[in-house]
């Protein structure tokens, strides 16, 4: 992108009532968010000791027991009378900006709502079998203490494992591993029809295995998954590497930094993620586990950044701009959750005075806030405010284009910081709904391996620059824009965020070819809604209920240019 231009010059925008309660919105959630948010995750960890309280077999026999009830539930429904079928969960709850309203309209809940155990921990198989509502900080609670980890860890403690899989999930190690749906041995998934079936990538559901990541849940109900397990050390040694220079030159080291362009596989990180703080200065940050013993040498630096009244962690790796590079130890399930404390930067936003260190050691025990309390409090003008002057995307682009991607997240939105973290795109036996360039293997580029195509989620989080200065900003049109971009550059957005994309588009984007043969193989047409339609911007009418229930027989994507 040699022609790199300056940001776009807007007008001014005029203020409205909106304006000032966002601004001041810091009150409600001081006095109300945040000591309900605090209220209830104490009794989910309650709730979670309760259930490790139980033993393994115990927690299988009721597993079963909920499945049955699943089953029946499903098997209740009258396909002629009752709406299309989704889970109980309310609304505001998913963790995402992305509203869920489809479940405005008419539809045929199962209650999933049980489902939050871990089943098993199986040492030698290296395998955890979860329940789908098992979160991020439940399950790394209950396996790092054995040195043991799931292979990608999503940063915040809410995420489930139901949502990673259905969605989208990444961490920093996932440049070894792949997305979060990569490390899945084995699906547990009851079927339109009522039938429990295993799937797994070589029996006979394997196309079903390969159809459920990105899903959304679309294919049948997720109740359990067998996730692959890695053994780790109990500290994460992580070295700060500040780069500077213009947005092509960050993103060479950031590409450096991982992928050492010799093709030594010694130089690659146990984990690896890139923080761009403005157009010319970012901090990359790469980890290798550590033992205790070898942390608690004399001159080693250990930093609990999990305790909650440290700087927040986007701040922190900030300082090395101005001290140069470093190295720090820190316990490996601190680190793992980094980003909780301060939802990456939009802690900033929703408390502009939570990084200050009296606020910090004073209420920073509270934080974070829930995002489904944030979600559940904000209101229709709020909501809608938020969808046009705030970003909360995630681009999926080929390692080699990040620079390409950053100069045009500069040009058209000025968000910063701005969150860069790899990942493997593997070739799979049967195409997915998302998949590497066609040839890739044969033209290999820094970070591309036999199997896997590089890539890097560009993470864009925050109020863009133009709102932040008060000038207009059409978030619709930008996100429009960036879908474009993603489509031309062999992208991919993650479904949980807000899109703009018609369905033809949406087919562009992503590969419907296993996802249409699984729906009408397996009988989710008719009983679950689409892909698309479940992720469709807006309201859902009644009539498109049943439009979507009379289910397309050519995809989207099938038709002409």
């Amino acid at each position: 992108m040699a022609d790199l231009k300056a940001p776009l010059v807007r007008p001014k925008r005029k203020r409205t009532w909106v304006d000032y309660f966002v601004k001041f919105r810091w009150i409600i959630v001081i006095f109300v968010v945040l000591p309900i948010s605090a209220t209830l995750y104490f009794l989910i960890y309650l709730g979670d000791m309760y259930s490790e309280s139980k033993s393994y077999e115990q927690r299988r026999k009721e597993h079963d027991e909920n499945v049955l009830k699943v089953i029946k539930r499903l098997k209740q429904r009258n396909a002629a009378k009752d709406g299309l079928v989704c889970t109980a969960r309310k609304p505001w709850i998913a963790v995402g900006m992305r509203n869920v309203d489809y479940k405005r309209a008419r539809h045929f809940e199962v209650d999933l709502g049980e489902f939050r155990n871990i089943l098993e921990i199986n040492k030698e198989k290296m395998i955890a079998r979860v329940e789908p509502l098992v979160n991020m900080g439940q399950i790394s609670r209950a396996t790092v203490p054995m040195n043991l980890s799931l292979a990608v860890v999503a940063e915040l403690d809410d995420l489930t494992v139901g949502g990673l899989i259905n969605g989208y999930g990444i961490e920093g190690s996932s440049h070894l591993y792949g997305l979060f749906a990569d490390t899945v041995e084995a699906y547990e998934i009851v079927l339109a029809g009522g039938e429990l079936v295993r799937a797994t990538r070589d029996n006979e559901y394997s196309d079903l295995y390969y159809a459920i990541p990105w899903s959304q849940g679309t294919l049948g109900l997720l109740v359990a998954a067998e996730i692959r397990l890695i053994p780790v050390k109990e500290y994460m040694r992580l070295t700060y590497i500040p780069v500077k220079g213009d947005l092509q030159t960050l993103a060479q080291g950031y590409m450096d930094s991982f992928a050492p362009r010799d093709g030594d596989e010694s130089k690659i990180p146990d984990f690896v993620e890139g923080m761009v703080y403005n157009p010319t200065e970012g901090v990359m940050m790469v980890g290798t586990y550590a033992s205790k013993q070898e942390a608690k040498k004399k001159g080693n630096k250990i930093n609990n950044v999990g305790w909650w009244f440290k700087p927040w962690f986007y701040q922190h790796a900030q300082t090395a701009l101005t001290k140069g590079q470093f190295v720090e130890y820190i316990p490996t399930r601190e680190y793992y959750h980094r980003h909780t404390r301060c939802l990456y930067w939009e802690g900033k936003l929703i408390l502009p005075f939570g990084d200050q260190f009296w606020f910090r050691f004073l209420f920073g025990w509270l934080m974070p806030p829930k995002v489904s309390l944030l979600k559940a409090t904000q209101g229709e003008a709020i909501r809608n405010y938020y969808h046009d002057m705030h970003v909360i995307q995630d681009m999926l682009v080929p390692l080699y284009k990040v620079g390409d991607a950053l100069e045009w997240v500069h040009q058209e939105m000025e968000v910063y910081p701005i969150w860069l973290c790899p990942h493997k795109l593997y070739k799979t036996p049967i195409k997915q709904q998302i998949y590497p360039e066609p040839g890739f293997e044969y033209e290999k580029r820094q970070g591309d391996t036999d199997d896997a195509q590089m890539y890097t989620d560009v993470g864009v989080y925050y109020a863009p620059g133009p709102v932040l200065r008060g000038e207009e900003f059409d978030g619709a049109e930008a996100v429009r824009k960036l879908e474009k971009w993603l489509i031309e550059n062999h992208g991919f957005q993650p479904q949980y965020a807000v899109s703009e994309l018609d369905e033809k588009s949406f087919w562009r984007m992503f590969d419907a070819d296993l996802y249409e043969h699984c729906r009408k193989k397996y009988r989710a047409v008719g009983t679950f809604m689409s892909v698309y339609y479940k992720s469709k911007k807006g309201r859902k009418t009644e009539k498109e209920v049943k439009e979507a229930e009379q289910a397309h027989l050519e995809t989207a994507y099938a038709e002409a240019d």
